[in-house]
């Protein structure tokens, strides 16, 4: 079986986002493989996906902190005609990745206890974000 649709994350601020309860709610589909895979990816350049830890915020906070250091904003880019945060957005991006694949078991996202997805918000004024989903497996 097969499955591919695309869902969409609302607007939120520079950061990294916990998505994974919207993602899950939005694919309830997801209840009805036994066995499969689950991809996630974004339709964007300057956002990204990763799986991490879902419990402690200040993992959030951290993470934001590391990227700023790996890639400062003051570098002299000159893809700049989007503001000073554009291109550093995209490089942030391309480090992180534009998907994740996640296995399905018994009608649930088999992420490890501490595990969740996250949207990776590099823009200061982001926009709503385009997700797309695709599932194979087998039907419960």
């Amino acid at each position: 079986m097969w499955i591919q649709k695309t869902i969409s994350i609302p607007p939120q601020r520079r950061g990294y986002h916990l998505i994974t309860d919207n993602v899950v709610r939005q694919i309830p589909e997801i209840k009805s493989i036994r066995v499969g895979l689950f991809h996630l990816f974004i339709q964007h350049t300057s956002a990204s996906l990763t799986i991490n830890e879902n419990a402690d915020p200040d993992v959030r906070t951290d993470f934001e902190t590391a990227m700023n250091h790996a890639v400062p904003e003051s570098l002299p880019y000159i893809h700049t005609i989007e503001g000073p945060d554009d291109m550093p957005a995209h490089v942030k991006a391309s480090m992180l990745g534009a998907s994740v694949s996640i296995p399905i078991s018994q009608g649930k996202l088999a992420l490890g206890t501490w595990q969740g997805i996250y949207l990776c918000e590099h823009r200061d004024a982001a926009t709503g974000r385009t997700l797309v989903v695709t599932i194979q497996g087998d039907a419960a």
